[in-house]
């Protein structure tokens, strides 16, 4: 009950948030798909950092409901205001990041870095525990900062290797090493092996590897591997279920849909592990992981086809993609992702009674 009131929470300010900021239709601002979806990435990846990284340093220290308006506040500051930096300032000189670009590609162009990001910042807490700056004997908020800090120059040189050529309109550039639609199906594909690995299976099979130095080194490739092979799985899945007219009429596009398909995957899996406990637990191991596999997939498969079938046109009023489909997926996914973190991290499911256990029942004398 505590998780399916903390859902219809979330789906009622995700679509009251919707209609005010981003619906093409209702929102004064004007703002879709871009700045909104540049802005709503680095929102995501400031929740990486803060909440992940830092464990909520700082804001911590005050009480609910302040914490979370605080928190969610200073989340929208900083991620306008870095949207804003990069397309404003940035773009001046370098104009693959203006704000001019056709359809909003410099604001985008921008936000790509998020992608490498939601990787590299997630996979150092899920499946490194924050190793090693816990080894070392530091605290909060010296571990969060320290990560943040090491952790960016490897994102960088992805970004800057993977990314930037991928979304630039400079010659200088050069091809890019994986085009833009294969490149984020691809990525994000290695996202969800993050997430899945570290959250759904406990850190299995990786924490099987012993010291914690050696998990991060096989995580760190594991998840390369496990994340190719779950493109692969997830492209077919998403051929199978938008069609096969659509399809054809997607043409390339059709390689970014394992990360369509795998956004409504991630989404579920947060909530999952965040308002319903990570449930089944303690009934085996490959009953628990399992059951949550098959939960969270389905759920996500579900969540998919009810988006891009009926969803995002009819309620969301974003436009045809092909066929019969309506929308992007790592818009208003991430947008329900966003707003689920914010309410159960920044507000701690602020208003919900806490689910009992069997340690709270009252036991009659």
């Amino acid at each position: 009950m505590h998780g399916l009131a903390t859902v219809g929470v979330v789906v009622v300010v995700a679509l009251a948030g919707w209609y005010l900021l981003a619906d093409p239709i209702t929102s004064p601002l004007g703002v879709y798909p871009l700045p909104f979806n540049a802005a709503l990435f680095w929102a995501l990846m400031f929740v990486v950092w803060t909440g992940f990284n830092l464990e909520m340093a700082w804001f911590s220290r005050l009480g609910q409901p302040l914490r979370g308006i605080v928190y969610t506040g200073a989340i929208f500051a900083l991620a306008i205001v870095v949207t804003w930096v990069l397309a404003a300032g940035i773009g001046q000189v370098d104009p693959d990041f203006a704000a001019s670009r056709d359809g909003g590609l410099g604001y985008f162009a921008g936000a790509l870095f998020v992608l490498f990001g939601f990787s590299t910042y997630v996979l150092v807490v899920l499946n490194w525990a924050h190793w090693p700056w816990t080894d070392l004997g530091l605290r909060q908020p010296l571990v969060g900062l320290c990560e943040i800090a090491f952790v960016f120059l490897p994102t960088l040189l992805l970004y800057v290797v993977l990314g930037l050529p991928a979304v630039s309109a400079s010659p200088v550039q050069g091809p890019p090493l994986i085009g833009l639609d294969t490149l984020i199906g691809w990525y994000y594909s290695i996202i969800v092996a993050v997430v899945v690995t570290g959250l759904v299976l406990d850190n299995w099979p990786w924490r099987l590897a012993g010291s914690r130095g050696r998990i991060a080194a096989v995580s760190l490739a594991g998840n390369v591997v496990l994340g190719t092979l779950l493109y692969v799985v997830l492209l077919r899945v998403s051929e199978v279920l938008v069609g096969p007219t659509a399809a054809e009429e997607l043409g390339e596009s059709i390689h970014q849909f394992p990360a369509q398909l795998g956004v409504c995957w991630v989404a579920w899996m947060i909530v999952w592990g965040n308002a319903f406990g990570n449930r089944p637990a303690g009934r085996g191991r490959a009953v628990d992981f399992v059951s949550r596999i098959g939960i969270t997939f389905g759920l996500a498969v579900g969540t998919f086809v009810l988006y891009y079938h009926w969803l995002a046109g009819a309620v969301l009023h974003e436009p045809v993609v092909a066929g019969s489909l309506h929308g992007n997926a790592l818009g208003f996914m991430d947008w329900f992702a966003l707003v689920t973190l914010l309410y159960v991290v920044g507000f701690e499911s602020y208003g919900i009674p806490r689910p009992r256990t069997g340690d709270d029942a009252v036991t009659p004398e």
